[in-house]
């Protein structure tokens, strides 16, 4: 046999070998699945060298379809790294590996050389000229993102929708409240509506709010932006936003608003002066005119947000338009205190622009969380230097293949997660903005086919998984849609028609995250041998006390508190999963308010996970 070094690939300063923190770094290394027994790094000082060399044990920190991924934290002497790994083959069945023809590899930033652990890559025997560098440990370099995310539990907000607080300011035009939308209709909803429900939402556990665009605009939806430094008359004034951000605070809660910098509103003032005055406007390189006289039909002869006639693109690389747009964003922070912006079309605007407003925000307020909107890999934009994460499409998607689709099964899904985990540097992971439905999309009910059960299961999987939670407004009450606007239906609010107990569901699993930390803060580790076509189990481990993410074996054993067991049946039928090393010490089940007795039960080394239930357990 001979290791597939097809599949081996290692590259420094991305995802693969980056700033964990001050003092360390991670890297990380992709084998064939299947195909090492064991792997090592060889590090130290090339000035240094070989005094300062020191091997440590990779720990396997997941598997896909045709992948294993290795990782250690390592501190580089003196804050310089240079590195080599030592590949070793063997079969993952033991009685298959570890024989005396088992190929060994040394892989360099040369490529691979035959060699023994023991010894020392041929090009490093005298000097490491030809090992992988990480050249400079600078602090500044590692993400960084803000340190409450991890804990925060999110509720997304359509403040057209969500309660209408203030009747005097209604749209002349609004619908009776409870109505089926169109997508021209308006409601009354506004920032008051939030004010008098802050309560509500804190008895849910929630602790912190996404508001969709609340500045002035002609729309329901106010992404077509008219005025971006004044709220929307329909919504209030600056006294109802600073009462909303006050009265939010003062419960622990924060608030992101949505900036909408790819695109602004046909009624925008720089862009009425184009329509108007044509190529002689002072504004025309604000926006990315292909042809004059501006046409809107049949396609606008300007970049659009899609093809949106109401929805001109604005070209972020004039300084002008830097300068108006970095002022927004910085004096909503500086004047009013919110905690983060959600940066909609974020990958339809050029990088330097996000690294401008990052700096920006971040001089002012370090703990402010910028999230994009980014529907697929968004690695270039989670570099560090300009989002601290991304709305996580990729992990719901998946969450619906697998549960409400069931177009995978777990295996499959543990694949694409893990992939997708190994996207990202650690801290990222964390604060990746995980969620079940938007207002862009159809509503988690919907995509359950109103079964109840499915919709349990997903929020058990939200709450459960790395990164942060997002709620979509009214869905803990069951509410329902199909695509927009239907998912845009007015906030439920006369208890006879909500589903309480789901609400309370709800509530019990925001207090076992909130109680665990592993929940919150622990790496995802996926039980393989656990696993079957219709059972997924998976931990979440905290880290060990060793540099950077910890000790391998005590995070590989999760011992105690440490480690927290999920696992989630889709089947119609119960399925048997062994404790293992676990305590059984039950902390949540899916069934128990359902009323119908399908709950977890201990057996005699083992847990019967109830049919198209869950749970999860120490």
């Amino acid at each position: 046999m001979a290791i597939l070094r097809e599949a081996v690939h290692h590259r420094p300063e991305c995802e693969y070998a980056y700033a964990h923190d001050e003092s360390t770094v991670h890297v990380r290394l992709r084998t064939k699945r299947g195909d090492l027994r064991r792997c090592r790094i060889l590090y130290g000082d090339k000035y240094d060298w070989p005094d300062s060399a020191e091997r440590k044990r990779m720990r396997k920190v997941g598997s896909d379809e045709r992948f294993d991924y290795w990782q250690a934290a390592v501190e580089p002497p003196h804050r310089r790294l240079c590195y080599a790994f030592h590949l070793s083959e063997g079969n993952t069945d033991e009685s298959r590996s570890g024989g005396v023809d088992d190929e060994q590899l040394w892989l360099t930033e040369w490529g691979f050389e035959p060699g023994s652990a023991d010894g020392l890559p041929t090009a490093g025997k005298t000097e490491p000229r030809h090992y992988f560098e990480y050249p400079y440990l600078h602090p500044a370099d590692a993400n960084d993102p803000p340190e409450w995310v991890s804990d925060a539990v999110f509720y997304q907000i359509f403040p057209e929708r969500f309660a209408n607080g203030d009747p005097d300011r209604d749209p002349d035009d609004v619908e009776k409240w409870g109505e089926l939308p169109d997508r021209d209709s308006f409601f009354g909803g506004d920032l008051q509506g939030i004010v008098d429900n802050l309560d509500y939402l804190d008895g849910l556990g929630i602790t912190a709010l996404y508001l969709t665009p609340i500045f002035e605009a002609p729309s329901n939806h106010k992404y077509d932006t008219t005025d971006y430094m004044r709220i929307d008359p329909h919504f209030g004034d600056e006294e109802t936003l600073r009462r909303l951000v006050d009265g939010a605070h003062d419960r622990g809660m924060r608030v992101m608003l949505d900036a909408v910098f790819n695109h602004c509103g046909w009624t925008f003032e720089p862009f009425q002066d184009v329509v108007e005055n044509g190529p002689d406007s002072e504004y025309t390189d604000w926006f990315h005119v292909n042809e004059f006289p501006i046409e809107f039909e049949p396609r606008p002869s300007y970049d659009t947000f899609a093809f949106v006639p109401q929805m001109p693109k604005l070209n972020t690389e004039n300084p002008e338009v830097r300068e108006y747009l970095l002022e927004v964003a910085t004096h909503w922070v500086e004047e009013f205190g919110i905690d983060g912006w959600r940066l909609d079309v974020a990958n339809e605007v050029d990088h330097q622009f996000w690294r401008e407003l990052r700096r920006e925000v971040k001089a002012i307020d370090p703990e402010v969380y910028i999230l994009g909107e980014v529907w697929h890999d968004a690695r270039p934009w989670l570099r560090g230097d300009q989002f601290d994460a991304a709305m996580n499409y990729p992990f719901s998607e998946a969450v619906h293949a697998f549960l409400t689709e069931r177009e995978i099964d777990a295996g499959r899904f543990a694949d694409k997660a893990t992939r997708f985990l190994m996207r990202h540097p650690d801290r990222t992971n964390g604060v990746l903005f995980n969620l079940l439905g938007s207002h862009d999309t159809p509503r988690l009910r919907r995509r359950c086919d109103d079964d109840e059960r499915c919709v349990r299961l997903a929020l058990l999987l939200l709450f459960t998984f790395r990164g942060v939670p997002c709620v979509y407004y009214g869905d803990e009450v069951g509410m329902t849609g199909g695509d927009d606007p239907d998912c845009r239906r007015p906030m439920v609010w006369d208890e006879s028609e909500q589903n309480t107990a789901l609400r309370r569901f709800l509530e019990e699993l925001i207090e076992l995250r909130s109680d665990h930390r592993p929940l919150r803060r622990g790496r995802v580790r996926f039980d393989r041998d656990r696993t079957s076509r219709e059972v997924l189990v998976f931990r979440r481990i905290l880290p060990g006390d060793g540099p950077g993410d910890g000790d391998a074996d005590r995070e590989e054993n999760g011992d105690g508190e440490d480690a927290i067991t999920v696992a989630i049946n889709r089947g119609n039928e119960p399925a048997v999963v062994p404790l293992e090393d676990e305590r059984g010490t039950f902390l949540f089940e899916t069934g128990e308010a359902m009323g119908d007795g399908s709950q977890l039960e201990i057996g005699d080394g083992t847990v019967v996970i109830p049919a198209r239930g869950g749970g999860a357990w120490t």
